[in-house]
């Protein structure tokens, strides 16, 4: 549509009719304000923009960031859970030598008590040797 067809509409109204003087000249006004308006703006230099590059910089430093974050964490998770592995084998490894000590000694200790029992043992005591030579004498002659 073009500036007359509106001024013709503009006489009549939407629906035909006449619009008072005072109505008319107000919506005139009002067109022609929005009109110089209009024509100013489109012929004010513009500057031309350039793509936002700062945008797509960021976020490539914000994702790279994060990714270093990232690894930085699992990294030490990992380390974490590598010393606690470590950890559980070695003490299962300590335990494992205090069990065999404690089986050493006892074997040493059950050696050395027999040791001392054979050596302090005799098969008669004392007093009755001499009751025992004779009964290994009677043995021997076959009564």
């Amino acid at each position: 549509m073009n500036r007359a067809d509106a001024n013709l509409k503009l006489d009549r109204g939407e629906d035909g009719l006449e619009m008072e003087p005072e109505l008319r000249e107000a919506i005139g006004n009002f067109k022609s304000s929005v009109e110089a308006w209009s024509d100013a703006a489109l012929s004010r230099p513009r500057e031309a923009t350039a793509p936002a590059r700062s945008d797509r910089a960021w976020m490539t430093k914000w994702a790279l960031g994060s990714l270093v974050f990232m690894a930085t964490v699992s990294g030490a998770v990992y380390e974490n859970h590598r010393q606690q592995d470590f950890a559980k084998a070695e003490t299962a490894r300590i335990a494992q030598q205090q069990q065999e000590m404690i089986a050493q000694r006892a074997k040493e200790e059950a050696d050395l008590m027999a040791r001392v029992d054979n050596d302090i043992s005799r098969e008669v005591p004392s007093a009755l040797e001499p009751l025992a030579s004779l009964m290994d004498e009677n043995q021997g002659t076959g009564n």
